[in-house]
């Protein structure tokens, strides 16, 4: 019997766990390991509210809607606690971390779920290389002592395509199609560069990474800075790291973007590239702005998939095994 759309649904018969007892009480320790970490550190752990007015203008992201009883319009359920969390920041909370629930439309897979658990945190002060390092504390930390890690590899956006991928970051979009068939991806849609690149980056780029030691991948183009600001020189690349070890991605991490109207425009772009696509364009986070109006301290933040890195931890072959229960049981 199949839900609606085609969706294969498990009876109550499907009530067991996905993940074994030992699985959960690893993942419990992992929890603790994690806020004595940032205990150490002076890192405040805050809580901010799962529901939000305004939605994400990420093209690559697609959030989930609800309704509130008495209130009207949409209300969206976070894909991440950053836009919380930077509100805090300008008020001067100082350096701050959450773990919690968020919710992504349009993700199931072996590695992906609609609901997973993220941990995020910002640090005052810090550059991307300064936070790129306490990443690479925090899961050192965390693998151990069951899992040594070597020194984490740097890689910028374009060396991680050149090696693994055989082409330029700047390439055109016609040599960007001739790599995606040379590496045998094909893909019937009518994808903008970006795509393309993200592409070749989720297919082909991504899983050689971290093997056998962490590696960041950095200095993404400018194109896809999302919401970190852009370092000088030319071309202009962005203050943004991704965490890859085992060949899966685990974190994501920016120096923050403080300019206001640098934000808003690439939340025009954004929401301009979703209506190009046909997808929703929800509401702009108005109160985000107004907060980095009112002056973010100059700060680093990454999100780091929690889930993820218990699956690591435990040597699992999917997400599943790493979660209490997953979408096909819930």
């Amino acid at each position: 019997m199949s839900a609606a759309g085609g969706a294969p649904r498990g009876g109550p018969e499907d009530w067991r766990p996905t993940a074994t007892h030992a699985a959960l009480r690893a993942r419990a320790a992992l929890l603790a390991r994690v806020r004595d970490f940032f205990a150490a550190r002076a890192v405040l752990e805050v809580d901010t509210p799962i529901l939000s007015a305004a939605g994400v203008s990420d093209p690559q992201i697609e959030s989930l809607m609800t309704r509130v009883g008495g209130r009207g319009g949409d209300f969206y359920l976070n894909t991440s606690p950053e836009f919380p969390m930077k509100r805090l920041l300008a008020a001067g909370s100082g350096d701050i971390y959450q773990i919690c629930r968020v919710f992504r439309d349009a993700e199931r897979g072996r590695w992906h779920s609609p609901e997973f658990t993220l941990l995020e945190w910002y640090r005052v002060g810090f550059d991307d290389a300064a936070l790129m390092s306490e990443v690479e504390l925090l899961i050192g930390d965390l693998l151990a002592p069951q899992r040594r890690l070597e020194a984490a590899e740097r890689l910028s956006y374009a060396e991680a395509l050149q090696r693994h991928a055989q082409v330029d970051a700047h390439a055109s979009d016609r040599e960007l199609d001739a790599a995606a068939a040379r590496l045998g991806i094909a893909c019937q849609a009518d994808l903008d560069r970006d795509a393309k690149l993200d592409l070749l980056m989720g297919l082909a780029v991504g899983p050689k990474l971290g093997r056998p030691h962490p590696c960041f991948v950095c200095d993404y183009p400018a194109s896809q800075a999302s919401l970190a600001r852009l370092k000088p020189g030319c071309p202009r690349v962005a203050a943004r790291f991704e965490l890859y070890l085992d060949g899966i991605e685990l974190a994501n991490g920016f120096h923050e973007l403080a300019n206001p109207a640098e934000q808003r425009a690439r939340f025009d772009r954004d929401l301009a590239t979703r209506r190009r696509r046909g997808q929703a364009a929800p509401p702009m986070d108005e109160r985000l702005l107004a907060a980095l109006a009112a002056g973010l301290p100059d700060c680093s933040g990454v999100a780091l998939g929690f889930d993820r890195l218990v699956a690591v931890a435990l040597g699992a072959t999917r997400l599943t095994q790493a979660t209490a229960f997953s979408i096909d049981n819930a």
